[in-house]
C-alpha cells in the first residue's frame, strides 16, 4: 500500500475509534437516567391510575396537598447562594414524604451539607440538622381550594458551625386555588421558633405565587416570599422557577431569586431531581 493510503486508513481507524468512544461515553451517561426511568416507572405498573408526582420543590410554598397514600416521595437538589460577595453552597436539600393515610404524610429531611455557611458570627462548612415532621389535608374541595397543615421539629445533630443547637419547631399552612387559562394562585403562612445563640427569635413568613402549566407535564412560577423576625430586619424575596415531570413519577426543577430589602440574600440559583414510588400497597397496610 502507498504511504498516502497508509495514512487515510489510519486517519480512517483513528476517526472510528473516536466516534466508538464518543457513543460509549454518552451512553454510560444516559445509563442512569434510564435505569432510573425503568426502575421508578415499573413501580406503577400494577397500578390503575398512577398519581403524577407533585413536590414542595422548588418554589418557597409548599404543596398544598398530601402524598398519596402509600407513595414515596424524595426531593433533592442544590442551591448556590451570594450576599455580601460570599456564596454559600448546599445539598442534597433531601426531603422523604411518606403517604401514611389519604390524608397524612409523614416527613423526613435529612441534614444539608454547607459549604461557606454564614452562622451569624462568621463562615464555616458542615452538616445541618434534621427535622421530622407531619402534613395534615385540611381542605379538598371540588372547587380546587387546598389547604395542608404541616408541623415540624429539627434536632440539633449539624456541625458546630452550622446547628442551630437547638430543637427549633416550626409550623406552615399552604393553599392553593386553580384559576382560568391552566393559572394557579397559592400561597403560605408559616410560624418559626429559630435558636439564635442564647435565644429564639420568633419569626413569620409568607408566600403569595402564580403558576402556568406550559404544557401537561411542563409549568413555571413567579413568587413572592416575605421573612419577618422578631430581631432583625424583613427578608423579602422575588423568586421564579420551573418544573418538568420527565415522566409521572419524575420531575427536575430549576429556580432563582432575587433579594428585595437589604436584610435579604443577593440572589440564588438552584437545581433539583425529585421521584416517587408506591412503597407500600393497599393491602400491605390499614384503611385511612
Amino acid at each position: 500500500m502507498r504511504p498516502d493510503g497508509w495514512a487515510l486508513a489510519g486517519r480512517t481507524l483513528a476517526t472510528g475509534i473516536h466516534d466508538l468512544r464518543s457513543k460509549l461515553v454518552i451512553s454510560s451517561l444516559s445509563l442512569p437516567w434510564i435505569f432510573l426511568a425503568t426502575l421508578y416507572g415499573q413501580s406503577q405498573a400494577d397500578a390503575t391510575t398512577p398519581p403524577t408526582i407533585t413536590t414542595d420543590r422548588p418554589a418557597i410554598t409548599a404543596s398544598s396537598v398530601v402524598t398519596p397514600r402509600g407513595y414515596l416521595v424524595v426531593e433533592n437538589g442544590f442551591t448556590e447562594t451570594s450576599n455580601l460577595g460570599q456564596q454559600t453552597y448546599d445539598l442534597p436539600e433531601t426531603l422523604a414524604r411518606f403517604g401514611l393515610t389519604s390524608k397524612t404524610e409523614l416527613r423526613f429531611t435529612a441534614p444539608d451539607y454547607y459549604d461557606n455557611f454564614n452562622n451569624g458570627t462568621g463562615y464555616g462548612s458542615g452538616w445541618g440538622d434534621l427535622s421530622l415532621g407531619l402534613k395534615q389535608q385540611l381542605a379538598f374541595s371540588s372547587t380546587g381550594f387546598d389547604a395542608s397543615l404541616i408541623a415540624s421539629l429539627s434536632f440539633p445533630t449539624g456541625a458546630n458551625a452550622v446547628s442551630s443547637h437547638g430543637y427549633d419547631p416550626q409550623f406552615l399552612l399552604p393553599w392553593s386555588h386553580p384559576l382560568p387559562r391552566n393559572w394557579t394562585a397559592a400561597g403560605m403562612f408559616a410560624l418559626l421558633w429559630p435558636t439564635q445563640g442564647a435565644s429564639r427569635n420568633l419569626t413569620g413568613q409568607a408566600t403569595f405565587l402564580l403558576d402556568r402549566q406550559i404544557i401537561h407535564r411542563w409549568d413555571a412560577f413567579l413568587e413572592y416570599a416575605g421573612t419577618f423576625p422578631q430581631h432583625g430586619g424583613p427578608q423579602n424575596l422575588l423568586h421564579l422557577g420551573t418544573a418538568f415531570r420527565i415522566t409521572p413519577n419524575q420531575q427536575l426543577d430549576f429556580h432563582c431569586g432575587f433579594g428585595l430589602s437589604s436584610a435579604a440574600v443577593d440572589h440564588f440559583l438552584g437545581f433539583g431531581y425529585s421521584f416517587q414510588f408506591q412503597a407500600l400497597h393497599r393491602g400491605q397496610h390499614g384503611r385511612s
